[in-house]
């Protein structure tokens, strides 16, 4: 959510400041985020970064977001484009597609796993030096597999995640921050153990609020801002429900950005 401050009890920002909201339970526990006004907590709040347009914030959203947390915790590992292939799992959602965006800006090179394999050429677009039908990784796989990526981000879960780990350069990270096949992680110790992986964990509902403009001053300053172009459409708030039905039945790729005032 991006709103224009138009009163603020705590002195914390001024009256016109353009401001991002990214989770605290926003659209889950607490409603009215597709509201014309909403009134909320101003520690929940970071500033819009000075280089990016409200519109490009919003393509960017809570996926891209999360994308950038993700991309922080390789870079921060000590994982740096020479080091190999980067897989991003769930690649035409909206956290995939940043992070593909994002990580060939860096200088990584990026094989992007899909469901939309006839999309391939969106993926390549961002900057995904392979595409692979995500097919291949939903299927239980070995405990130890081919070493095959230096990092990767997963969006997916479950087998995708487990095969993922399997796969991972000795040493490697894998940053997990979505269940789209499932909560479930049927895995072995194997890949941690005898190959020194890393898996973390990332969410972005409770992150704080240095870890939030870590993550968008990277997006603000090393995205490629023509690809959002690619990511993201606008839709009416009528058309909210209908998005977030093809949503859910993963019908979608990229990021819708929803104008309240149509």
């Amino acid at each position: 959510m991006l709103a224009s401050v138009v009163e603020c009890a705590s002195g914390r920002y001024q009256k016109g400041e353009q401001v991002i909201l990214n989770g605290w339970g926003c659209g889950e526990t607490h409603w009215g985020c597709l509201a014309q006004y909403a009134y909320l907590q101003s520690d929940w709040l970071i500033p819009l970064p000075n280089n990016l347009t409200p519109y490009q914030a919003m393509v960017i959203g809570t996926a891209g977001y999360t994308a950038a947390l993700c991309v922080e915790r390789i870079i921060d590992f000590g994982i740096k484009p020479h080091h190999g292939m980067v897989l991003v799992t769930g690649a035409s959602g909206g956290v995939g597609s940043i992070a593909v965006a994002l990580l060939t800006k860096l200088g990584y090179q990026v094989t992007a796993s899909t469901s939309k394999i006839d999309e391939a050429h969106y993926l390549q677009k961002l900057g995904a030096v392979n595409v692979i039908d995500s097919q291949i990784l939903k299927e239980a796989g070995k405990p130890l597999q081919k070493e095959q990526w230096s990092a990767v981000v997963d969006a997916v879960g479950s087998h995708t995640l487990a095969n993922a780990c399997a796969q991972t350069q000795y040493g490697g990270i894998v940053a997990c921050c979505g269940l789209a096949q499932g909560m479930n992680f049927s895995a072995t110790v194997a890949p941690f153990i005898l190959r020194g992986v890393t898996l973390a964990g990332v969410d972005s509902v409770m992150a704080s609020y240095d870890k939030r403009m870590s993550a968008w001053q990277l997006l603000s300053q090393h995205l490629d801002t023509e690809t959002l172009a690619d990511i993201g459409q606008t839709v009416t708030l009528n058309e909210c429900i209908e998005v977030a039905n093809n949503m859910i039945a993963g019908q979608i790729k990229g990021r819708f950005v929803v104008d309240v005032n149509k």
